[in-house]
């Protein structure tokens, strides 16, 4: 069994949310060779330094997203995308403590070949749907060298994210606000995420 980490105690004690179901799916979690860590702001479960899961408290459910959950073989159903435009996560959904029980055997199963998946050093081959780049942003970058030599130097997934944000916006003002309020982000190197 892994030795639980104190900022986890402190995060799970403080939640309003989710509390029993948190602490079960943490019992299942630390029975599997895995180093518990607080990432994000959640628990993170990592093995040799490399993300495997992290248990997200949201409203309607807790989630376990898997960070490479697509690489699984999920046979039962159980692992639902985060959404169109990720690509590799995939999550578990819990509404009480006892469906935490209930696929406790299975839960092992995944992270067992999730590590396994990890070692091997597999990766997802990349879809690249090139993202569209807003006419509000593209006129941004063309007039301004010093936003458009930061947003060049960022990752590829910070580009991607800053793109789904700026593109998310039915209004030209409201793209243009968004392109305004990140500019600083940007020339911090920030993704949009980033604090």
């Amino acid at each position: 069994m892994s030795p639980s980490n104190p900022k986890v105690d402190a995060f799970i004690h403080r939640a309003q949310k989710w509390k029993r179901e948190m602490e079960a799916l943490r019992a299942v979690l630390l029975t599997c060779d895995l180093e518990e860590q607080l990432k994000w702001g959640k628990p993170c479960y990592t093995a040799n330094g490399r993300n495997i899961v992290i248990v997200q408290p949201l409203k309607a459910h807790l989630a376990l997203l898997f960070f490479k959950g697509a690489l699984l073989e999920d046979k039962r159903g159980i692992l639902k995308s985060q959404g169109k435009n990720t690509q590799a996560a995939r999550r578990m959904e819990f509404t009480d403590i006892d469906q935490v029980t209930k696929v406790e055997s299975i839960l092992k199963q995944y992270i067992k070949r999730a590590i396994e998946l990890e070692e091997l050093g597999r990766k997802l081959p990349r879809q690249q749907s090139p993202q569209a780049v807003p006419a509000e942003f593209q006129s941004r970058l063309q007039n301004d060298p010093a936003y458009r030599q930061a947003f060049e130097a960022l990752t590829p997934g910070r580009k991607r994210s800053y793109l789904i944000h700026f593109s998310g916006a039915k209004q030209s003002k409201t793209r243009e606000d968004r392109i305004v309020r990140c500019r600083a982000k940007i020339l911090e190197g920030k993704g949009y995420n980033e604090r």
